[in-house]
């Protein structure tokens, strides 16, 4: 569909060899050449003899694993760089505990316009209430404060920064005594992020995109959008991706696309897709969440953003345009509208028209049988966060808590999706939980349900080729003569095929089938360390000391 934004090739050739290398052109290759920003060959050790006098520098991998950078399919990634500079309340274990971090954060920035933090949850403290809004104010001394929680669907801001939005109160979403919603918390966030300076900006930009390297991510999705972030940032990010080394920028744009006209504007702020997070609901976590049925601890069924028809209208006008449509969609209700708005565009313009597209929904949590046969049917593909499950599932965990034990186990169906024909996409949401790629496989792999376990392996193309098939690329995110040259170095244990549940299929588990093995992700297992990060050719992180 689109070029990323990224910067140009390496020109020199390059050898690789004395390691494993993750390829499906020769699942026991130990060696590979790139050359002009592309994977040449993959091969065996004594045929990379040949190659050994041609070229402009060898590496000798001392025993490394080579793999497919990764791609993380949802992020935020100014918000990512604010929360990796500013204060993380993620640790916060009490309220009592967020606050002692909010003041001693406010003694450390005296200059900062407003004070921003990120990632209090308070589904796991021990009264279970959020921060007040006067404990805040006394925390912070008066100072401007927007405190998003970590689902980042719901905020607790101080009194200056409400005066700083007129008619904050009159805005749907507004709750004098509780955490800010919808429309109110919109505005909060807007007026917030007007107080960073350019140069904070590209800084949390730069602190992104390094910690991204950092882990063998080779591309980024960001999901911007008029209710996220604003038209400045979105298109700072792409031009600071396209000036400097580091991993790509993918942007989607949420916005509604009505014409060609709007959909004209959509690709001249350089976006892929009027995709992201144009919301059709909330989050579970903030009770916003589009259900059918109540919270388990609530006596309501969320918000409705967007109706099916809203959805039908969105689909048909950017299919009709050539542009990739998708929607944030997480409860059961909002899941369902986006099916039948889809499927209602798939009836004007045909069905063909319509998978071609690849239009995706980010998310996609509470998915039932009919809404994962549909996604099936109309070729969307599912962007979705396995870190959630890992940090909200269980017995015990907050989706337990929003929605009672039946239904909090159907959620994050990925073995259904799967065996469904789905396309998935793996993501982080970051800064709603960190960037941690092999984490998200493993949590992919051990699902607190057993059911809804995949193997290894298609975890692992969840979050390598999987982000580039969304977008439409088919040629990338695997180490084969042609694709980009996208790759990661690994320091790890020995390498297997693993299926954590015998309900996975078992076929490639036999060291006869050829296929290339990964690292034992076991619960408790230690994760690969990261010890450079290539995208196009380019080192774009070198592990200190290696």
């Amino acid at each position: 569909m689109t070029e990323s934004t990224a910067p140009q090739a390496d020109h020199r050739t390059v050898l690789l060899r004395g390691g494993d290398i993750h390829s499906p052109a020769d699942p026991f290759a130990t060696a590979m050449v790139v050359e002009s920003g592309h994977v040449a060959w993959v091969g065996s050790e004594g045929a990379a003899d040949a190659f050994a006098k041609g070229v402009d520098e060898t590496v000798d991998l001392e025993g490394a694993l080579v793999t497919p950078a990764f791609t993380d399919a949802h992020v935020h990634t100014t918000s990512t760089g604010l929360a990796l500079t500013g204060l993380d309340l993620s640790a916060a274990r009490t309220a009592q505990e967020a606050l002692r971090l909010v003041r001693e954060h406010a003694a450390d920035r005296p200059g900062d316009r407003v004070l921003l933090g990120h990632g209090w949850d308070e589904s796991g403290w021990p009264d279970g209430q959020p921060l007040s809004r006067t404990a805040l104010d006394e925390a912070a001394g008066g100072r401007p404060v927007y405190l998003p929680r970590v689902d980042v669907h719901s905020a607790v801001v101080s009194s200056a920064l409400l005066d700083l939005v007129p008619r904050v109160s009159s805005l749907p979403g507004y709750r004098a005594d509780a955490p800010l919603t919808g429309a109110a918390h919109h505005a909060v966030r807007a007026a917030a992020h007007a107080q960073i300076t350019p140069e904070q900006r590209t800084e949390a930009q730069r602190a992104a995109r390094e910690r991204a390297a950092s882990l063998g991510i080779g591309s980024l999705h960001e999901c911007g959008g008029p209710d996220i972030s604003d038209e400045d940032d979105f298109t700072g990010l792409l031009r600071l991706a396209a000036q400097e080394k580091g991993p790509r920028v993918f942007g989607y744009w949420a916005e509604r696309v009505a014409d060609a006209k709007d959909a004209r504007r959509i690709r001249e702020l350089g976006a892929v897709g009027a995709a992201g997070d144009l919301f059709v609901d909330g989050s579970l976590g903030s009770h916003t969440a589009c259900l059918h049925e109540p919270y388990a601890d609530a006596a309501h069924t969320g918000t409705a953003h967007l109706d099916s028809a809203d959805i039908a209208a969105h689909v048909t006008a950017c299919t009709e345009a050539g542009l990739q449509a998708g929607f944030h969609a997480i409860g059961d209700a909002a899941l369902t509208a986006v099916v039948d708005g889809v499927r209602a565009a798939a009836e004007k313009l045909g069905l063909a028209r319509v998978r071609a597209a690849r239009h995706r929904v980010e998310h996609a949590e509470m998915l039932t049988p009919e809404t994962v046969a549909a996604f099936a049917e109309l070729g969307l593909t599912a962007s979705v966060q396995p870190a959630f499950d890992a940090a909200w599932g269980g017995a015990d965990g907050m989706y337990a808590q929003r929605l009672g034990a039946e239904r909090a186990g159907t959620l994050n169906p990925y073995a259904d999706l799967l065996r469904a024909g789905v396309p998935l996409a793996f993501g982080s949401d970051s800064p709603v939980t960190p960037l941690d790629p092999w984490g998200n496989v493993r949590a992919a792999a051990f699902h607190r349900i057993p059911g809804h376990r995949i193997s290894v392996r298609a975890a692992f193309t969840a979050h390598t080729r999987g982000g580039w098939r969304s977008i439409g690329r088919d040629d990338t995110g695997v180490l084969v003569p042609g694709a980009p040259a996208d790759y990661a170095v690994w320091r790890t244990a020995d390498l297997v095929v693993q299926a954590p549940d015998d309900r996975v299929a078992r076929w490639s588990t036999d060291p006869r089938s050829g296929t290339p093995g990964l690292p034992d992700l076991t619960p408790g297992a230690e994760l690969p360390v990261c010890l450079r990060t290539v995208v196009f050719g380019q080192t774009v992180f070198v592990r200190p000391n290696e």
